[in-house]
C-alpha cells in the first residue's frame, strides 16, 4: 500500500454491502446502505498524547458519517481518525 496515513488517521477498506436480507429478499442497489465496518489497511504513527491503538488487519466498526471516502487505483477506501472508530471486532 502506497498510502501512508499521518498522525492518528487510519485507512479502512469497507466491507461489501449486503446483497440480501436475512429472510432471503434481494436488496436493490438504490436501497443498499453504506457499510459501517471494514478492515484496517494502514495506520499512522499516532500523536504524542494519543498513541495508535489500531493495527493493520483489525476488523473495525465506525460511525455512519465517519471519515472521507477515497478511490485509489480503482478501490474504495475510508480515511478516518482513530477516534472515529467505535470498536474492534
Amino acid at each position: 500500500m502506497k498510502i501512508k496515513p499521518l498522525a492518528d488517521r487510519v485507512l479502512v477498506e469497507p466491507a461489501e454491502a449486503e446483497e440480501k436480507t436475512a429472510s432471503g429478499l434481494y436488496i436493490p442497489d438504490t436501497a443498499k446502505e453504506k457499510p459501517q465496518r471494514g478492515k484496517v489497511i494502514a495506520v499512522g504513527n499516532g500523536k504524542k498524547d494519543e498513541p495508535m491503538e489500531l493495527k493493520v488487519g483489525d476488523e473495525v466498526l465506525y460511525g455512519k458519517y465517519a471519515g472521507t471516502e477515497i478511490n485509489y487505483e480503482g478501490k474504495d477506501y475510508m480515511m478516518m481518525r482513530q477516534s472515529d472508530v467505535l470498536a474492534v471486532i
